[in-house]
């Protein structure tokens, strides 16, 4: 990381749409000018209704499709 790209934290809960059909939800703790961001307390949203629990993940930014945020409740 470079001096000059700070990463930004964020506690925002957000969904986020990945290509290939993949979706996630977490926390976002970070992101960079390159919209790669850091999640934690990842959720992978699989085909079916399933669940699976990822914890803490790096995502590129030229993977997200979609990005929203949602309230925690």
């Amino acid at each position: 990381q470079s001096s000059s790209h700070p990463v930004y934290n964020y506690k925002s809960f957000v969904d986020l749409k990945l290509n290939g059909g993949r979706q996630v939800q977490g926390v976002l703790r970070g992101f960079d000018p390159f919209m790669n961001l850091v999640m934690d307390d990842c959720l992978e949203m699989a085909p079916g209704g399933i669940q699976n629990t990822i914890g803490m993940v790096v995502i590129r930014g030229n993977s997200i499709i979609m990005l929203e945020a949602l309230e925690r409740v």
